[in-house]
C-alpha cells in the first residue's frame, strides 16, 4: 500500500477512464457514412477537445454563467460544424452528436482495474462532466462507480480548488484521505495543492497513436503513485483480483 490512510479514489474521466477520441471518431464516421459527409473525423475530434479548456476557462473567469458540459460542448460543436463545412445536419442529428460524450467507451483496463480497487477503496468519478452525463456513461459502459461525483456539485470546474474540496466534503473525509487519479498533470497538481493525495495513470494513446510520443510519463517521484494503467494502479495499491 503506497497510499496509507486513503479511503477514497476519485477519478478524472475523459482520457483517464474513457477513450474520448475513439468515441467521437466512431460516432462521427457513422454519421458521415449515413449522410455522405467528407469530414476528417479524427481532426474533428481533436479540434472539439481542444475547445474544452477554453470553454471551461470562460466559466471559471466569470465571463459566462455556469453551464454544464453539454451546453459548453454544444457551443463548440456549432462552431466546428461551420469550420469543417458541415451544413447538412438536422437539429436532432446535431444533438445526438453532441451527446457522444455520454457514450464513450472505457479503456480496456479501466473496468477490471476499478473492480479490483473497489475491494479496498471507495471509487468515484470527479470529472468536469455533469452528473447526468457521468451516470449515462457509466450505465452504458458498465463502469462500476460506487457513487457519482462531479465538479457540477461545487459550481466550479477543475482545476478550481472548490471542485476537489466539495468532493472531499461529500465523502465526509479529510483531503489527505482522498486520492485524485488522473492522466493529466494539471489536474493532479491542482488536487495536491488542495491537500489530496495523487495517482498518475499513463495514457499515451489519448490523442491517438500518432501523438503517443508526445505524452511523457512523469518521474516516479512526481506523484504518490505513477502507474501504467488502472490495473497497474490496483496492483501497486495492493488491491487483489476480484474473485
Amino acid at each position: 500500500m503506497t497510499l496509507p490512510d486513503v479511503d477514497a479514489l476519485v477519478f478524472d474521466v475523459f482520457g483517464t477512464v474513457v477513450d474520448w477520441r475513439s468515441g467521437v471518431v466512431r460516432d462521427g464516421r457513422t454519421l458521415g457514412e449515413a449522410k455522405e459527409l467528407d469530414v476528417d473525423w479524427a481532426a474533428f475530434a481533436d479540434a472539439w477537445r481542444e475547445e474544452y479548456q477554453p470553454s471551461l476557462a470562460r466559466v471559471r473567469r466569470g465571463e459566462i454563467p455556469w453551464r454544464n458540459l453539454d451546453a459548453l460542448h454544444r457551443e463548440s460543436l456549432e462552431c466546428l460544424l461551420d469550420r469543417f463545412d458541415v451544413d447538412e445536419m438536422t437539429a436532432e442529428e446535431t444533438e445526438h452528436l453532441n451527446r457522444v460524450w455520454h457514450r464513450l467507451d472505457p479503456w480496456p483496463d479501466a473496468v477490471p482495474g476499478l473492480n479490483r480497487l473497489r475491494s479496498d477503496f471507495l471509487v468515484a468519478p470527479l470529472s468536469n462532466g455533469h452528473v447526468r452525463l457521468l451516470t449515462n456513461m457509466a450505465k452504458r459502459a458498465g463502469i462500476p462507480w460506487d457513487l457519482i461525483l462531479s465538479a457540477e456539485l461545487s459550481g466550479h470546474y477543475k482545476p478550481d480548488e472548490e471542485a476537489y474540496l466539495t468532493a472531499v466534503d461529500l465523502l465526509d473525509l479529510r483531503p489527505e484521505e482522498v486520492a485524485m487519479v488522473a492522466a493529466h498533470e494539471r489536474d493532479l497538481d491542482a488536487s495536491r495543492e488542495a491537500g489530496l493525495r495523487t495517482a498518475y495513470v499513463h495514457r499515451p494513446l489519448e490523442w491517438g497513436p500518432e501523438r503517443a510520443d508526445e505524452v511523457e510519463r512523469p518521474d516516479e517521484s512526481a506523484y504518490d503513485v505513477v502507474a501504467d494503467d488502472v490495473v497497474d494502479l490496483a496492483e501497486r495499491l495492493g488491491s487483489g483480483p476480484v474473485a
